[in-house]
């Protein structure tokens, strides 16, 4: 697999499988770097740097190839809400969020070292969520696996139990913006 044109510096089977509905091939190498999480930074820079971070990590590693590095969060009340550390802290995200609007954002960077190719982008989107009860939290938790994603929750997985609508990219909010990853893809002379 070592030469193929793009590379995912993500594990996140979410992104694997929004990537992969592109059609262009892509081989997935994790970025082991400690992302920056302080909940009080601004959430366009923390996820600008942590997509560059991950891109970079990768990219120095495979010169040749195009790394695509991706970083997402839920803001709130201008805080951001990035993955619970536990489900008492996802139960936590969810009552702060029930029956309000929050901005999810998402950073990319796409690296290619051998020409110095540095593109990068940010998406948001809004999500408003429905009134949530006790009862319906733990329903929810019963149901999805949150410690992994940003704001205790995926809109993909039961999503229609928690959220009353949503405006912006869709894909976004699932953690991989497609129409800004094409345009940056596009760009790098990738043919999408």
């Amino acid at each position: 697999m070592g030469n193929l044109p793009l590379i995912l510096a993500s594990a996140s089977p979410r992104r694997r499988e929004l990537l992969a509905s592109l059609g262009v091939p892509f081989e997935i190498i994790p970025a082991p770097i400690a992302e920056h999480e302080d909940p009080a930074s601004d959430p366009r820079e923390m996820v600008a740097r942590n997509s560059a971070l991950k891109a970079d990590w990768v990219a120095v590693r495979r010169p040749e190839a195009l790394v695509l590095g991706a970083d997402t969060t839920v803001f709130l009340d201008g805080h951001a809400l990035n993955k619970p550390g536990d489900a008492a802290e996802a139960r936590a995200m969810l009552r702060r969020l029930s029956g309000r609007t929050h901005t999810v954002f998402t950073g990319l960077a796409l690296r290619r070292v051998a020409d110095n190719l540095r593109l990068e982008d940010c998406a948001s989107s809004e999500v408003t969520f429905r009134v949530l009860d006790d009862t319906l939290i733990e329903d929810y938790l019963g149901r999805v696996h949150t410690l992994d994603k940003a704001g205790g929750y995926a809109i993909q997985e039961h999503g229609n139990i928690i959220v009353s609508g949503h405006t912006g990219s869709r894909t976004n909010i699932i953690g991989l913006p497609l129409e800004n990853v094409k345009q940056l893809l596009v760009r790098s002379g990738l043919s999408v």
